[in-house]
């Protein structure tokens, strides 16, 4: 029989973290690139972004596998509206950290640039290069990240409403130094 956990394990945390700065360095980097005249240094930075990308997803399969073999803590006691909207939020995120490096290979592909992770492994095109699907599937990518954007921003003010104002040990779940 298994004991209930009351933190989240140090893979989790490592994960969790890894994944959390990658996404926001990567909504930083596509925020600060698109505006860019055409030159190498754009060129650079859309390399690093789709980089930052397929980690992610890469991150995300990891997590997902660990929360396979190593469940959660449980969580702890709460409203059943919270309950449901924490569960329904971690889904979301996770899909999102799924299909948004997805939408942006698929924009890749079909605007007519490869991706080529790290400069080492060239990726396959999804699709044939099609200008009109190139401008849809742009449009898909920036609604999912500014979805992801919310949902992150709903993600950290509820831990920090935990934290501050029910003082409960939500956030010393994840974040080791504010463990007693």
């Amino acid at each position: 029989m298994m004991v209930a956990r009351r933190y989240y394990s140090w893979p989790a945390v490592a994960l969790h973290w890894m994944a959390a700065l990658l996404i926001i360095g990567g909504f930083a980097l596509g925020l600060s690139m698109v505006d860019l005249p055409f030159s190498p240094q754009r060129i650079k930075y859309y390399s690093w972004h789709k980089w930052i990308g397929i980690t992610v997803w890469l991150l995300a399969v990891l997590r997902l596998t660990w929360r396979l073999l190593s469940p959660p803590p449980l969580l702890l006691p709460m409203p059943a509206w919270q309950r449901r909207a924490a569960v329904a939020t971690h889904h979301l995120l996770y899909a999102l950290m799924l299909l948004i490096p997805i939408s942006g290979w698929l924009y890749s592909s079909a605007a007519g640039v490869s991706v080529v992770y790290l400069g080492v492994l060239s990726l396959p095109d999804l699709v044939e290069a099609n200008k009109p699907l190139a401008a849809q599937l742009k449009l898909v990518h920036k609604t999912l990240n500014v979805t992801l954007l919310l949902l992150v921003l709903m993600h950290i003010a509820a831990a920090l409403k935990h934290h501050l104002f029910d003082r409960d040990a939500t956030l010393a779940r994840m974040i080791p130094f504010l463990r007693s």
